[in-house]
Formats: C-alpha cells, structure tokens, sequence
C-alpha cells in the first residue's frame, strides 16, 4: 500500500560497504525468509496429508489405485487417468510403488524434497554479477515462491510428477560436470516430456554440441528401451495417440494451458485446428530459440532456459496445470528503464502463478477468452514478446532512478516512522497498479464473503445479533434515525430514485475518477491519497471480519424499505444472499461512506477552487444520506466509515510524513519537464 519504489541503483558488494549493523539487519531477514519458506512449505505438507485418503494425491491413484499402473496386466493406458511417456510408465513404477507402501507420506516428502532442490539451483543459476545481498535472500525467496505457486500446490495435492522434467534439465544445464552429463539429465527430461527436446537446438547453436548430441542420443535410448518392453504401448502413444493428445482429460479443457487447448476453446477443431497449431507452434520454436539463444550468449543463462521451456509449453498438445512452472523461472528478467517499471513483469508472473485467473482478470463475458488462457499467454509472452533488457544495456544495472520529493518537517520527532518510504513524484506503472488493483479488489470480495463463514446466511444470527446491538445503542443515544428516514424518502418518489441512483452508481465511479485525476495530475499526490485509500480498506476489512453486522433492511422484524433491491422473503432462511459474491453482512464500518468521505478530503486538500472543495465534500454528505434513507446502513456504520479514513489517512502520515504540498507540486514540474528530456534522449 505504501511507496515501494526505490532509486534503481545497482547493489553494492557486501563485503567493501556494508557494516557491523547491516550485517546483522541482512542475517536477521534471510533468517525470516527462510522461516518463510519452511513455514509454507509445512504448510502444503499438513494440507495434503491433514486429507483424507481418497481426496487427496488423487493423480497418484493413477499408479497406486485399484486400476492403477501397478495393478494392471495389460497396457499403461489401460489404467485410469496415466497420460505419462511409455518411458515414464517404465522409470516410475519402482518409485510409485514405494510411494504405495508409505500410504503417500514419503511421495509428498519426496516431491517436497525436490521443490527445495529446484529453488537451490534456480537461486544459484542468476546471471552474474550477483551482489552478496541478493545471493543471500535468493534461495529461501525461490523456494516460497515455488511453495505458493499452482504448478507446485497441485503437484503436491494431486502426488504428479511434473517437477522431475523441469529439476533434471535445470540440472543438466547449470550443476552437471561435463557436456555428456548434461545431455544426459536433459535427455531423460525430454524422454519424460517430449517437447523438452526444444532444448537440444538450444544446446547446439550456443556452442554445447556434445550436450545437444547426449540429449537426443539419450532421448532415443530411452524411448526405444520403452518400445522394446512396451511396443503396445508406444505405438498407442506416439502414433495413435499423436504424442499424448487422446490421453488423459479433453484437450480443450481450461487445465490444458498450451497453444492447442486454446485454440480448440476459441472454436476452431479439424484439419483447420491442427494446421494452424502446427504452424504457429514452430513460429513460436523458431523466435523463442532464437531469442534464448541471445539472451544464453549475454550471460543470462537461467532466462534463455526459461524462454525455451516456456516456448515447449506453448507447443505442447497438453500443458496440465501441474506443468507450468516454466513461466515462474522467468521472473528474473529485467524489463523497463526506468525503476518504477522494473517490477512489472516479476509481479505480473508471481501473480498468474499463484492467483486463480478470475482474481486477475474481472468475471466480465469480454475477457473470457483471456481469462481463460491467461497462463499460456504469459508464456507465449516470455517466449516471443517480452523485451527482456541485455546486460549490455545501460540501463540493466541502472535504470532511470526515482524522483523524491524533499523531506518535509514533522511536528512529531519520530515522524516519519520508516523514512526510507519517501514521498516519490514519478508515476507509477499503471499496467502494474491496474493489475494491482484489480487482485486487492478480488482478495477484498472473498475477505467479505469469507467474513460470514464462505456464505451470508452462514453468520445470520450473529449479524442480526450486532443489528439489535447497533440500534439499542443509537437509541440510547438519540440518533435511530433510520426508520423515519426511510419511510419518507420512500413516500417521495423522485426522491427515492434519486437516492437509488446514488447509492449504486457513485460507489465505485467517484474513487476511480479521483484516483485516475491524481494519478494524471498530481502522481506525487496520487501516492499519498492511494495509501491511505488502502490502509482504510484494510481496517475495514477487518471490521467486517470481527463484527459481521446486519443492515437496517435485513432486520426482520424493524419494518425497514429495502429500495434497492426489493422486498425481502423474511421466510426464506438465504433471504440474505442476494449475491453468492458479497456479503451483505459486511455493513460495519461503512466503506460506502468512507470511500465518499475519502474523495472529499482528498478533493478539499488538493482542489484550487473553492467550489470545487463544496463539490467534493457534498459527496460523502449525499452519500451518508443515501446509505441510510436506502436501509443499507446505521447511522453508526457512517461513524465506523469515518474513523476508518481517519485512521488511514493517519497511517500514511506516521509512516512517510507529511505531504509536501507547495514543494512537492514545484518538484513535480521539474521532474517532469526532467523526465520528458531524458525520454527525448536516444538510448
């Protein structure tokens, strides 16, 4: 919520810089980070093993299961669900039956045990030079990483094995002693996956050769030892089945994120369907070796593997959930010149790798089909699209640093509490606070859902509870308003409709237009009205969380006039649930009134003109007005509403200071008038 921008100055040397007390600052966050990833990593262990057998490592029945591999006499493909290589079939059955002995416990330590070594290597694998710092906090922020992401969450809940490929190539590629072991590691990862082989082209044109010939040489050693044992069973995979396309689930469903289940979602099928996949598939190889080859030449060795496995996700027929832990091995490229723009591909990928999709694009009709492929799209990116910097670049090190506002003086000694968090002036990346923005709003929706126990009639009683509570004490204090409000507005009908109109259309409109004012106008400003924005939505999120509250129209028994939404059916035990995506419990505090009152204060403070500071305080006026003539809220919730603004607009300044008013609008005109020169300037 606060500024996270910092300067862009390449870190220096631990060694030659840092003293006695950023040593110990340093020790104490790799401690904490690695305590993160051990945390997260009980975590998924407890979930998968805290579920009964039967619900849990269901892919493992696959192997272990009455029908599984295991049990079956005749073909692999006879068992239930097993979509694997006939190689696979061939090399994992000694492990699954393992696993089958341990009732799955050393098949989830084991795939653990494997997550870790994958962040080791992708941690020792960025490209050089390193300073101390970050070569101390990559490891353990690796490994959290992978232990959020879906790939790894649904290997570990479904017992997959889909990490083994992606470890053995990084093996071969980074840790191997010699260019035969190398082409080994990644020849029996292709062997596992096929479209792996992307990575024998990729050997070949950086000067690997004899690793390009170890892989092929082992890719076909393994594949003919599984034709040899299993010639049923080859020929039904690599024939009939066209590389595993008939196997497993339909080839268009929304787990299948490669170019060709998105192509069958879009409509297309038959002849047309395979010739423009096959098409677009080696467009897609050819640009995506081309560049890995680039990027492998510039030293940044871990990139030109990311793009190329992205590259064999996009040409696979099938691409599972559980297989896409290629795009997070893209984080590391740096794109944009300026500091502020540096971190919008990392976010971008944290977030498709371990957010739902409906929570990073809206549930409108318009973005289904992106919605839907969002996962393949962010590969194809990394593959073909994104302009990942050269180290060569002036900017790779050094990007465009951040304008500052100067400090302003506090009348608090201790104000601000964290001065590194500086009033910044440049504006944000708006694709990353667009992004940004839509992900808090979506945790925001299921905070409030969840607030009520996953559904509205769940916290019921304890809602209506808090409701008698709230109106006994606005009794007592003289100011149960509600009802006499109400039933006027409803007795006048233009003003009832306007009332309506109000307290469903400004909601979102006014905060938006301010903010999108801000951040065109006053980008410094926009920072500071952004942050405290946040820090109120927070509180009252966890208002909503401790203290669910019925509104005046859902009190059964107070006579109130829902206007908005209709009559209420009292006899229907749901009669709450007007949405199964928003609690209609979450009334105290009101963020309808803080939201208003937020665009006033803001509008008064930063507005030249007087009429439009009387605009912008009559807004949370009409609004506090509307929330109680509609029954949607207590006086009291407005009040709730007010000090939860307070208390963020609060935050903000204990935490950066003041605003900088006069000061910050005169850097404004510098910096941009600054910024305008260096973008005129040829790189």
């Amino acid at each position: 919520m606060v500024n996270a921008d910092h300067g862009g100055r390449p870190a220096e040397g631990f060694g030659a810089t840092a003293t006695g007390g950023v040593r110990t600052r340093l020790r104490i966050v790799r401690l904490g980070l690695w305590l993160i990833a051990a945390l997260l990593a009980a975590r998924q262990v407890t979930v998968v093993l805290a579920t009964p057998r039967g619900e849990r490592l269901t892919d493992l029945e696959t192997w272990v299961g009455p029908n599984g591999v295991l049990h079956v006499n005749g073909s692999l493909y006879d068992s239930t669900r097993f979509t694997g290589t006939p190689f696979g079939g061939l090399a994992l059955k000694p492990l699954t039956r393992s696993a089958e002995q341990a009732l799955g416990w050393g098949w989830t330590f084991g795939t653990l045990l494997l997550v870790v070594a994958l962040g080791l290597t992708a941690a020792r694998a960025l490209p050089q030079p390193v300073s101390r710092r970050t070569a101390l906090v990559a490891a353990p922020v690796a490994i959290s990483l992978l232990m959020l992401s879906l790939p790894v969450r649904n290997t570990l809940w479904l017992g997959q094995t889909s990490i083994i490929p992606v470890l053995l190539v990084l093996l071969g590629c980074f840790a191997a002693h010699g260019q035969r072991t190398s082409g080994l590691l990644i020849g029996v990862a292709a062997a596992l996956q096929p479209t792996l082989l992307l990575f024998t082209p990729l050997l070949w044109f950086t000067g690997r050769r004899r690793a390009a010939l170890a892989t092929g040489v082992t890719f076909a050693a393994c594949t003919g030892l599984a034709w040899a044992a299993m010639p049923h069973d080859s020929y039904r995979y690599w024939v009939h089945h066209m590389a595993g396309v008939g196997l497993g689930g339909p080839a268009d469903a929304l787990a299948n994120q490669s170019l060709h289940g998105t192509l069958l979602r879009l409509g297309l099928n038959g002849p047309l369907e395979v010739a423009l996949f096959l098409s677009l598939g080696a467009a897609v190889a050819v640009l995506a070796l081309r560049r890995a080859v680039r990027y492998f030449r510039d030293g940044q060795l871990l990139l030109a593997v990311a793009i190329t496995g992205c590259a064999a996700l996009v040409v696979s027929p099938t691409a599972w959930q559980h297989q896409l832990l290629w795009v997070l091995l893209a984080v590391p490229g740096r794109v944009g010149r300026r500091a502020s723009d540096r971190y919008v591909w990392p976010v971008t990928v944290v977030l498709v790798m371990t957010l739902p999709a409906k929570m990073i694009l809206p549930d409108m009709a318009s973005l289904t089909s992106l919605r839907d492929n969002v996962v393949v799209l962010a590969a194809l990116a990394a593959a073909t699209a994104v302009p990942f910097l050269s180290r060569t670049s002036p900017y790779y090190r050094s990007p465009l640093p951040v304008a500052y506002a100067p400090a302003v003086p506090a009348r608090w000694r201790h104000v601000p509490l964290v001065p590194a968090l500086r009033r910044v002036l440049t504006r944000p990346n708006l694709l990353l606070e667009l992004l940004l923005l839509r992900v808090t709003y979506a945790a925001y929706s299921k905070v409030r859902l969840a607030a009520t126990g996953g559904s509205n009639s769940a916290g019921r009683a304890e809602a209506e509870e808090h409701g008698r509570q709230i109106h006994d004490l606005e009794r007592a204090l003289r100011l149960d308003i509600e009802h006499w409000v109400n039933h006027t507005v409803v007795g006048i009908d233009w003003l009832r409709d306007f009332f309506d109109h109000y307290y469903t259309s400004f909601h979102f409109v006014v905060p938006l237009a301010v903010l999108a004012a801000l951040y065109g106008r006053r980008p410094g400003d926009y920072r500071w009205a952004r942050s405290a924005l946040g820090f109120a939505t927070l509180l009252a999120l966890v208002g909503f969380w401790l203290y669910p509250l019925a509104p005046p129209r859902l009190m059964p028994t107070l006579g109130f006039i829902d206007t908005v939404h209709g009559t209420q059916d009292f006899t229907q035990p749901d009669y709450g649930t007007l949405t199964a995506l928003t609690n209609q419990y979450a009334a105290m505090p009101s963020l309808h009134f803080g939201w208003a009152l937020w665009c006033g204060l803001v509008i008064a403070v930063l507005a030249q003109r007087w009429w439009t500071k009387a605009l912008g305080l009559l807004h949370p006026l009409c609004t506090a007005c509307a929330i109680v003539a509609t029954a949607n809220h207590w006086v009291l919730d407005a009040a709730g509403g007010a000090l939860v603004v307070a208390v963020g607009f609060g935050l903000t300044h204990l935490l950066q200071g003041p605003r900088a008013r006069t000061v910050t609008a005169a850097a404004e005109v510098s910096s941009g008038s600054s910024d305008l020169r260096k973008d005129r300037t040829p790189s």
